[in-house]
């Protein structure tokens, strides 16, 4: 069963602000009824603060009624309405094959997408703004060895990613705002 982010301090905001039973609360925090009570009882809470899973959007209101009405209930989880982006690993070293195949993603990008600004290309690639535009103006050091590849199967970065940027291109150049 998922539980929420902070599963001790949501125990303490549902015992302060609600009418649950300790076995509603440890079950939806995957708590034990005895934590639960060691919370409420301030025994282990000293200076903690009660995180609100109702503005996380882990809770809603209704769902909280329904089973203060019904101590024989269990609290469900609220469906969430949007994905959380994967953060980014930032790697120190990148490997030689990588750092050869990086302006040929630049190529295809370019290539492809020609209004994509250079800002954009430099952190779907991870490149600088020196490199997109030696490539742009063809006068990269190794342009004869550049064949375009798509980033997204050189592993640069991910379709979602590249399918924002260029929604950022056609909003940019659609005619409504041109006006």
């Amino acid at each position: 069963m998922e539980t929420p982010i902070m599963p001790q301090g949501t125990a303490i905001w549902l015992i302060e602000n609600t009418a649950l039973t300790f076995e509603q609360i440890a079950d939806f925090c995957g708590l034990h009824p005895l934590e639960v009570q060691a919370l409420a009882d301030e025994q282990v809470s000293v200076g903690m603060v009660g995180v609100d899973p109702v503005n996380l959007g882990q809770l809603t209101r209704e769902e909280i009624e329904r089973c203060s009405k019904n101590p024989k209930s269990k609290l469900n989880m609220a469906v969430q309405k949007f994905l959380a982006p994967k953060p980014k690993s930032k790697k120190k070293y990148t490997p030689l094959l990588k750092r050869r195949e990086r302006p040929d993603a630049i190529a295809w990008l370019v290539k492809f997408y020609p209004d994509i600004p250079d800002a954009s290309v430099c952190s779907l690639v991870s490149t600088t703004k020196t490199t997109v535009q030696s490539i742009r103006d063809r006068t990269h050091a190794r342009m004869s060895e550049i064949h375009p590849k798509d980033p997204v199967l050189l592993g640069f970065c991910s379709q979602i990613e590249l399918d924002s940027a260029v929604s950022q291109i056609k909003k940019s150049n659609s005619p409504e705002e041109n006006k």
